[in-house]
């Protein structure tokens, strides 16, 4: 069955072309008579406007239709944005590409949301070599604005701001599809796959502090991206093969001879590591063995993977720990997952005469990057040149990833577009069409604004870390009495949210770009934008349905039956801010930027506040604490405030509790 809008679009399309030819031809006509019109011309002309009247007429019937039965949440920016673009092709056709700039207002006054394009076409016009006001610009796009839902009034202010005012039965009917249909990303045009590679310690050695940004960011942008309804694989990058594990299987096979037939006890890898490594530099014997069991194991003799594998194993579990304490999900693939496809690679790179030799070793210069890619060592080995090449030909041809994420340190941004260059300039991807991308982060600082170290001067283990959090959140809980209220089942589970939460939530509320200063005292703040303010805020939002004898039965009847009313500025205000969710998505999509959710966040917490003081959604008798009336409207508001914090916070990695 024939979709009715893309036919009479396509016949519209064709007539306008049609009018334009005719109109042309009688321009040029120097005859003024046969410049008034045609027969034909004026025939089109009305079939025309028959044509536009009946899409229109399609277009709000589908506009209707679509809130309630995709049950996806509407993005309402960018649907102001497809109305307000039709203005202006309409209003300017001349115009190849306008600007449209259509965004939330700054000052409620002024409306809801504002087209700020008038003024960049002005420009464009004026480069053209027609001189036109900002003011009149707005207006003619103000005159071509389509029927819609969404608008109640435009106003134009100042040079030519469009302030624009929604209307609130849209804006009622979004907010009960929310209610009845849950929190649910606007739809996808397609499910594209994306690799997020992130975390990626180091085998042999602990997760210290430098891992936590890493760690925390990828899971979150794999959250993201599983809820925008992508196809997500995780990977874990770990360094599981190198020179390292030559020094470190000689040291096995001296201090646990029968590690192949008995698992060795090592409780302690980062001691061992350290025995190894003071071996290596100070007993010539045990370093010349140490190479040679590199060779064996790389020559995958099977005693020395099965070493290689027992180191690798203890370190899996310590990884894992800290895991399940973030609540982790990752897949490992390892450079060791890698050495077999990288001599294939080196040779592609070869057949295309893009290998540069220089004493030995073999280059590869990509154009615009000033180091070049060593591809080959002098002695015939590989790098993580080579590695991080063939993860990235892995990823492309054999995953078929659409968008390859890399949630790295800002200090390898130069060798990831070295990398990243490499590729393009020997064909594997267009960027058009798949998107490679390094989203590096700053450090971690003490509170002295220096690297995060312990007071030895060491980096700080990552285990350590986080049992100091739990400690310190416990201390907190305690000090506000909530042992007195809560089972001790409730108090462990608030003390884990508090304090996984608040370590995450700190990382997450800050540019990812920047460095960051590392404070319990002020993540552990219940005041401000801090994820202990924030768990607060959601248990008490969660309590006023639970104190008021509504449940959530008694909520999705609601939802169907009564619209949620805006009547109320604060209503209002918080309603609006509700249904921003989407927009939030779309924005964090394309640049990877968590901290905007977390701003979102807190301003959604704050703007319920407001409205929680202005507008009562319980009445009760002041003497029985007796429950007289319940505004179901306003509980509503309530309960579409909690679901989206909820979603929030699932994204951000934090887990909620009902009680704290």
């Amino acid at each position: 069955m024939n979709d009715p809008v893309t036919g009479y679009s396509s016949r519209l399309q064709k007539q306008e072309l049609e009018i334009q030819r005719l109109s042309a031809e009688i321009e040029s006509l120097r005859n003024p008579e046969n410049l008034k019109s045609t027969p034909q011309l004026e025939e089109l002309r009305e079939e025309n406007a028959r044509l536009k009247y009946r899409l229109n007429v399609l277009k709000r019937s589908l506009q209707e239709d679509t809130p309630p039965r995709s049950g996806s949440m509407v993005d309402i920016s960018q649907r102001l944005r497809e109305v307000f673009a039709e203005a202006i092709q309409t209003s300017f056709p001349e115009l190849e590409n306008p600007p449209l700039a259509v965004a939330p207002n700054q000052q409620a006054r002024f409306g809801d949301y504002q087209c700020n394009s008038a003024m960049a076409m002005a420009q464009m016009l004026k480069a053209k070599g027609t001189k036109t006001n900002p003011r009149e610009i707005a207006e003619k796009i103000v005159q071509n604005l389509p029927d819609n839902l969404l608008i109640q009034n435009t106003e134009i202010a100042g040079p030519g701001f469009i302030n624009i005012h929604l209307k609130k039965t849209f804006v009622s009917k979004l907010l009960s599809n929310l209610l009845m249909n849950g929190v649910k990303p606007p739809p996808l045009a397609s499910r594209k796959r994306v690799v997020v590679d992130f975390s990626s310690p180091n085998i042999a050695k602990e997760m210290h502090v430098g891992h936590l940004r890493s760690t925390i960011i990828g899971e979150s942008t794999c959250r993201l991206f599983q809820f925008l309804g992508y196809h997500v694989l995780r990977l874990n990058h770990v360094g599981d093969w190198g020179t390292q594990f030559g020094m470190l299987i000689a040291h096995l096979q001296d201090k646990f001879p029968n590690y192949l037939t008995v698992s060795p006890p090592i409780s302690d890898l980062q001691a061992f590591y350290k025995e190894s490594k003071q071996r290596f530099d100070s007993e010539e014997d045990f370093k010349k063995r140490a190479y040679q069991c590199v060779v064996r194991l790389q020559s995958k003799e099977p005693d020395f993977l099965k070493a290689w594998s027992l180191i690798c194993d203890v370190s899996r579990k310590e990884f894992q720990k800290v895991y399940d304490c973030l609540d982790i999900e990752v897949t490992e693939r390892g450079e060791s997952f890698y050495q077999d496809m990288m001599a294939d690679r080196v040779k592609e790179f070869e057949d295309k005469g893009l290998v540069q030799p220089d004493e030995g070793r073999k280059l590869v210069f990509a154009p615009g990057q000033s180091v070049p890619l060593t591809i080959v060592k002098s002695d015939g080995g590989y790098t993580y040149d080579t590695s991080d090449l063939a993860a990235l030909h892995h990823r492309i041809f054999e995953e078929k990833a659409d968008i390859i994420i890399y949630i790295v340190d800002s200090g390898q941004g130069t060798h990831f577009q070295t990398v990243f260059a490499a590729a393009r300039m020997i064909g594997w991807y267009d960027p058009q069409v798949t998107r490679v991308e390094h989203a590096g982060f700053g450090v971690v600082l003490g509170e002295d604004r220096k690297k995060f170290k312990t007071r030895s001067g060491d980096t700080v283990r990552l285990r350590d870390l986080l049992e100091e959090g739990l400690r310190r959140s416990m201390d907190k809980l305690l000090e506000k009495g909530r042992d007195k209220v809560l089972t001790p089942e409730e108090l462990t589970r608030a003390q884990k949210a508090v304090a996984f939460g608040c370590i995450k939530y700190a990382d997450l509320s800050h540019n990812r770009v920047n460095d960051y200063v590392f404070s319990f005292d002020k993540m552990l703040d219940d005041r401000g934008n801090t994820a202990a303010y924030l768990l607060y805020a959601f248990t008490r939002i969660r309590s006023i349905a639970r104190l008021a004898g509504v449940d959530e039965a008694v909520l999705r009847a609601a939802a169907a039956t009564t619209p949620v009313l805006l009547d109320h500025d604060k209503e209002w205000k918080l309603g609006r801010c509700v249904l921003r969710f989407p927009e939030i998505l779309d924005k964090m999509r394309d640049d990877l930027l968590l901290h905007s959710l977390c701003d979102y966040l807190y301003e959604l917490a704050t703007t319920f506040t407001e409205f929680y003081d202005s507008c009562y959604c319980v009445e009760k008798d002041r003497h029985t604490g007796e429950v007289l009336q319940v505004n179901m409207s306003r509980m509503l508001l309530c309960e579409a405030t909690a679901a989206i914090m909820a979603k929030c916070f699932h994204i951000l990695g934090i887990n909620p509790v009902d009680r704290m």
